[in-house]
């Protein structure tokens, strides 16, 4: 007579699984490190395809402004100063998220462009930890708007820090943390400049709403 047969739910099988597979990735770097290298150039991958995401859904967000838009000026149009401001309010809370999200996009263009300056030049040093810091700072802000992103983020943020962590042992350098936050700043700063001026090219001044009293 057989042995009576376990049964496990698919779902449970692949939590297991997962589980397994993250515990033996584990144990293999701990034993077999992955090159710099090799791990620089999968937090590029990575943080390309997040950039691509952003980009996408920011074209989206100004697509779905345009339509919003075009039904306020309607409606200012029609003196319908309620439905109006529906739409300008729906415009306004929408514009905010895509600013974020344009924000983000233009910072990690700046976050995988000195990744790529460490990839070819070696300068790890000077970069990781500032890069480090842009590429945490995003995925706080990003979590309740593309939470999907965040949580690449936060792993990407993960291996930087590592790097960076190892990178100092490997050559004894003390990192001044107070300059990296400091270029983690500039580079957050840069790209909200450059994304508010987008962000006028993009989107236009929403029309000014007429009152009750001009309907009447």
């Amino acid at each position: 007579m057989k042995p009576p047969r376990m049964e496990r739910s698919r779902r449970g099988d692949r939590y297991m699984f997962k589980e397994r597979t993250s515990w033996s990735k584990k144990i293999k770097e701990a034993i077999h490190p992955t090159p710099m290298k090799q791990r620089i150039s999968s937090c590029l991958f990575k943080l390309k395809i997040q950039q691509r995401k952003l980009e996408r859904t920011a074209y989206h967000m100004q697509e779905r402004d345009q339509s919003l838009y075009g039904k306020c000026v309607l409606a200012v149009q029609g003196k319908n100063a309620e439905l109006a401001s529906i739409y300008a309010n729906e415009c306004a809370e929408l514009r905010k998220m895509a600013k974020v999200v344009l924000h983000s996009e233009l910072a990690l263009e700046q976050v995988t462009l000195r990744l790529e300056a460490v990839q070819e030049f070696g300068q790890m040093a000077a970069t990781m930890l500032p890069v480090a810091g842009v590429v945490k700072t995003l995925k706080t802000q990003l979590e309740g708007i593309m939470p999907e992103v965040s949580l690449q983020l936060s792993e990407v943020n993960e291996t930087l820090e590592e790097l960076s962590t190892e990178v100092g042992e490997a050559t004894e350098t003390t990192f001044d943390l107070s300059s990296s936050s400091e270029e983690s700043q500039k580079i957050i700063q840069e790209a909200n400049i450059v994304a508010e001026q987008k962000m006028k090219e993009r989107f236009p001044e929403l029309p000014p709403i007429p009152t009750s009293e001009a309907r009447m």
